[in-house]
């Protein structure tokens, strides 16, 4: 039998070859875009994928102020953090996080579905998050995502 036909093939830091991406959150409901997103940061859509290397992609998410929330979650949605101190408990709307910081909301639902470890915090790193339609990313040559 010949075993070289069906080798199972270990990405690692040198095999490994990253893109840059750009998506378009214009539009669309923040749950959903973080999940393709999430996903493309870990690797999942490459046939190399390998579950303890960093084998994602960069992705650029653009217009993150115009992504929408489905329901009543705009104004009911809360962000809970804590300062550290006693009686530091802070919460803060939806709909005040994206006037405050409109890129919060994204980053944070992209953080949330990613692994809780120092693989995580190297793929969230790969993130790149603004709130207009310009980034600083045009010397990378970005492809189009769309979602």
């Amino acid at each position: 039998m010949n075993t070289l036909s069906y080798k199972t093939v270990s990405a690692n830091k040198a095999t490994v070859n990253k893109e840059w991406v750009i998506i378009d959150a214009e539009g669309k409901i923040l749950g959903r875009l973080a999940t393709v997103v999430a996903s493309m940061l870990r690797g999942k859509h490459k046939t190399n994928y390998t579950p303890h290397v960093d084998c994602g992609d960069n992705v650029i998410v653009i217009n993150a102020e115009k992504v929408i929330l489905s329901g009543e979650k705009m104004t009911k949605k809360e962000y809970v953090r804590h300062t550290g101190y006693p009686g530091g408990q802070r919460v803060v709307k939806a709909d005040q996080m994206l006037k405050k910081n409109p890129i919060g909301p994204v980053e944070i639902a992209v953080k949330g579905m990613l692994p809780k470890n120092r693989l995580g915090s190297a793929l969230y790193r790969n993130l790149h998050v603004y709130a207009g339609s310009a980034h600083p990313h045009e010397a990378q040559k970005p492809k189009q995502v769309e979602l």
